[in-house]
């Protein structure tokens, strides 16, 4: 049942918009930082980028005096003159200026003596820049210095094969791409042929500037000890003369492709003792952005050789907010890393023996699931090198196609021990065992590391597999050994073990593998990781796991979009919980398996629904299809991104709202009621970032369409009726 909103309403639900709110909080900064902005920023944009993105454009602006890199909605300054230095880095929508001191354009170290490339010295005072402050700075006369610059093509890492459903995105995605090449100056001879070309690039209609360095040798050869490929002086984001244990979050976002366990790896957030102004007694104010992996990467530069970083992104966020800023995570991860948006069906089969493995293609097919993994436990053996075995496994690959389904397995990496001879050595014991992130490890640059990458190629060669689920993936082990054949000693280690299994994934992703990997390696290549859950829930009763799925995906989704994170449906008895865990025999418990459909799917979330079957008679079968069809027909809109309305609690509903202003279905409200009656609630959705402004066709379920007029907020607030259970609501 559906009732418009009374005006009684309107005093509680007629809320700024996203952008007023930004542009009043901006208000306040600019009058509180006045002295630290730049004349020339622009007023906040009429044009919200995260509704319409097409106005703004990047360009690369060269005058005598600067290099500008823009979209309209971030800038970064380049000082020409007396040497290459970036001398700014503004949001021009918000009107804030984020850069505070000059800082090098990378550093080195080489042969353990540090080098500068590019950057000014002599700023007395790091706080805030002034009108004409970069031109009365020096060089650095011990610097490398910037030679040429170059406007390039917009560089994709890596191929991307699309053979599955996805966003119709570009790859790469549009934008400009500013290489600077630094060379030696004539101060310096030792380092005559030492070559640094700086990448910079801006992409259209997101407000984010991308990084990396290459480091040639031309000359003698040389050990590449350390690097750093950004160093951003910063406004802090708050002060303390104290220290404060919890530093608010900055509206820079930093992040890299050098990611490991879940954790980022190639960024850190330091004090920056030269700043002797800040407020901070103890100077510790987090307000300085290195990018440079932990440890290493100790690679010899042989006569012609070159490095390449890691990639440093810098999100631009126009408010902290927190709905806002997670947007505008998200879209940057759907330009950066677009396979994301392969989102298929997965049943994980229980078991690998053929005759299975056909009838769980045969039920795939029949409910519209599109991918098969043939999972943990399931007796498949990506290591297998029997030629028989393979051949086996490319019939039912073929088979799999024949019905329009693909087929992946299951293989185990670093969360094992093979031998002391191939583990990962602890620096500090010496020894291997209990020292890795999982206690036992292989080092991936070790014999076995090297046979096993080239078995995964060998093998879904041989076989035409078209997914691998790779767990335990390489969480950033260090290994001490100096006998392994990758890697030479301590010092290269975790750089050359991530190279490896990086350049692995990009391959996989050149040849259109899915890649279901359990850490946060989407920048190199992988589809999907955990939404994020722990594993013993799913031995809780039927109607909690219910409740922590919802949990889980709610939460999940503020760093990750619908299609980035799986979720687990155990069919079968999964970590024990016995009976009242588990819906197998799935006839005997249709509930909880309507509800979970209803869950994942409504949510644009695929679950791995792991057991020995999708359906066990003619009524689960109904079921099955009735959602996936229900999900294929809604699939554009549900993948796109969520607004969070209400976590899932038990007591009360919790819900949803998927928005997409380019649809012609622009918002789908999905809310369950987990009491055992209706409820009535008067439910606020909240449609600014539909791009609806005066008035929305509403469709409750399966009921009639009818006009709503939006309040001053670009809200809608309802009084609906919520049977039990899952309710959905369509908005063009």
């Amino acid at each position: 049942m559906i009732a418009p909103a009374t005006n009684a309403l309107h005093g509680d639900s007629a809320k700024l918009s996203p952008p007023s709110i930004v542009a009043l909080t901006c208000a306040f900064v600019l009058l509180a930082f006045a002295g630290c902005q730049s004349p020339a920023l622009h007023p906040p944009r009429a044009v919200d980028w995260l509704i319409d993105a097409s106005p703004y454009r990047a360009t690369l602006r060269v005058t005598s005096s600067e290099l500008v890199l823009s979209n309209g909605l971030v800038r970064r300054v380049f000082s020409r003159l007396p040497t290459l230095a970036c001398t700014a880095i503004d949001d021009l929508v918000s009107g804030t200026s984020h850069l505070r001191a000059i800082e090098a354009e990378a550093l080195l170290v080489l042969d353990g003596a540090t080098v500068r490339v590019g950057g000014r010295v002599g700023q007395a005072n790091r706080a805030c820049p002034r009108p004409g402050w970069a031109t009365n700075l020096a060089g650095d006369p011990e610097a490398l210095v910037c030679t040429h610059f170059e406007e390039h093509p917009v560089e994709a890492p890596f191929a991307w094969k699309r053979v599955r459903h996805c966003e119709d995105r570009p790859w790469p995605a549009p934008g400009v791409h500013l290489v600077l090449t630094f060379e030696a100056p004539t101060t310096r001879p030792d380092l005559t042929g030492l070559v640094v070309r700086v990448h910079h690039q801006v992409h259209d209609g997101l407000p984010l500037f991308s990084k990396w360095i290459e480091v040639e040798n031309r000359g003698v050869a040389r050990t590449l000890d350390h690097f750093e490929s950004e160093r951003l002086a910063v406004v802090e984001a708050a002060s303390s003369v104290e220290a404060n244990p919890t530093w608010p979050q900055h509206a820079l976002h930093v992040f890299s492709d050098y990611a490991m366990h879940a954790r980022e790896r190639g960024v850190q957030w330091r004090s920056d003792k030269a700043f002797t102004t800040q407020v901070n007694y103890r100077l510790e104010t987090p307000c300085l952005v290195v990018a440079r992996p932990e440890v290493g990467p100790g690679e010899v530069l042989e006569e012609g050789s070159v490095l390449r970083s890691h990639t440093v992104h810098v999100l631009v966020r126009d408010s902290l907010e927190r709905e806002r800023s997670s947007l505008a995570l998200r879209r940057a991860m759907r330009t950066l890393a677009p396979w994301i948006t392969e989102n298929p069906l997965i049943f994980h089969a229980r078991s690998s023996k053929p005759e299975d493995v056909r009838k769980a293609i045969d039920q795939a097919a029949a409910t519209g699931f599109e991918l098969v993994i043939l999972s943990f436990g399931s007796g498949f053996d990506f290591e297998s090198r029997d030629a028989a075995y393979a051949a086996t496994v490319r019939d039912l690959v073929a088979y799999a196609h024949a019905k329009g389904i693909e087929l992946g397995g299951y293989s185990l990496l670093a969360s094992r021990r093979i031998s002391d001879t191939d583990d990962v050595i602890d620096p500090a014991s010496g020894s291997t065992g209990k020292h890795a992130v999982f206690g036992n490890s292989p080092c991936l640059l070790s014999a076995w590391g090297e046979a096993y990458f080239a078995q995964l190629e060998r093998f879904r060669a041989a076989t035409d597999l078209d997914a691998l689920e790779h767990d335990g993936s390489y969480p950033g082990d260090v290994c001490a050994s100096t006998k392994h054949p990758g890697h030479d000693s301590l010092h290269d280690s975790q750089w050359k073990q991530w190279k490896r299994i990086t350049d692995y994934y990009a391959r996989c992703r050149a040849e259109g593998v899915y890649l279901n990997v359990p850490d946060n390696y989407h920048l190199n290549g992988s589809n999907k990781t955990g939404m994020g859950y722990r594993e013993t829930n799913w031995s809780l009763p039927r109607a909690e796991q219910l409740v922590h799925a919802r949990q889980n995906i709610f939460d999940g989704t503020w760093d990750k979009t619908p299609t980035m994170g799986w979720m687990f449906v155990p069919l079968s008895e999964y970590h024990g919980g016995g009976a009242t865990a588990t819906i197998e025999p799935l006839a005997e418990h249709l509930d909880t398996y309507e509800a979970f459909l209803q869950i994942n799917l409504g949510a644009g979330v695929q679950a791995c629904w792991r057991g020995p079957r999708l359906y066990d008679s003619e009524a689960t079968l109904a079921l099955v299809k009735k959602w996936v069809d229900w999900f294929q027909a809604r699939r554009a809109i549900l993948e796109s991104d969520v607004i969070h309305l209400r976590r899932a609690d038990g007591r009360d509903w919790d819900g949803l709202l998927h928005v997409n202003p380019g649809l012609e279905m622009k918002g789908l409200a999905v809310l369950f009621n987990p009491l055992a009656s209706s409820i009535e609630r008067r439910i606020r959705l909240p449609l600014y970032y539909t791009g609806l402004s005066s008035s929305a066709r509403v469709r409750v379920g399966d009921g009639p369409e009818r006009e709503a007029q939006l309040d001053r907020g670009d809200g809608l607030t309802l009084t609906l009726t919520l049977p039990p259970g899952f309710t959905w609501i369509e908005l063009r």
